[in-house]
């Protein structure tokens, strides 16, 4: 498909012996790569390793969510949305509801919004949260480190009971089923 002249590199005819790397756009025949993109509601309790079954068809976790947590994940085959899932995007904010054990403070969001000193993860940046009700609370992320939630409301002395994340840029959990998934057709810049 090479020799014929049938393979585009970036735009540009591809020659025998070219590297290609994930970034690359390949085209045959003028076509596109057909990619996957599939909305998945991880269930509470689910390791991330169970999702190498996924991970065997191609399909691979854009981000994740530890064991505990459930909500919105994005499986897909297309490495370059995975990365802008993962980085600092704001057009990629997550979005999670939280619920603690004791009562919030209603001046929590003002103290996340100011960002913070943690002992688990040094400096964190502001984030932005509102209060929804006596003990639950909804986070916005675009800057997101590795348990930063609980170890953000731990360190202010609550206690998680539930952690979900509902939104991924403006792709909403809905009414997704535990253990489901759904395609979709992502909004790439």
């Amino acid at each position: 498909m090479v020799e014929a002249g049938l393979v585009f590199i970036n735009g540009k005819r591809a020659e025998s012996g070219m590297q290609v790397i994930e970034e690359d756009d390949v085209t045959v025949k003028g076509q596109r790569k057909q990619y996957h993109y599939l909305a998945y509601h991880k269930p509470s309790g689910q390791a991330m390793q169970k999702l190498s079954a996924w991970e065997k068809k191609g399909l691979h976790p854009a981000g994740e969510l530890d064991k505990e947590a459930e909500g919105l994940m994005i499986l897909t085959d297309d490495g370059r949305l995975a990365r802008a899932v993962a980085s600092d995007d704001a057009a990629y904010e997550k979005e999670y509801i939280v619920e603690v054990k004791e009562q919030l403070r209603v001046g929590i969001p003002d103290i996340l919004a100011k960002g913070m000193d943690t002992e688990g993860l040094g400096k964190v940046a502001p984030v932005k949260s509102e209060l929804i009700n006596k003990t639950t609370l909804r986070i916005f992320l675009t800057q997101e480190r590795h348990h930063q939630i609980r170890i953000m409301l731990s360190e202010l002395h609550y206690t998680i009971v539930s952690l979900k994340r509902v939104r991924i840029g403006t792709l909403r959990l809905g009414d997704l089923e535990p253990g489901k998934t759904r395609s979709f057709q992502p909004d790439l810049k």
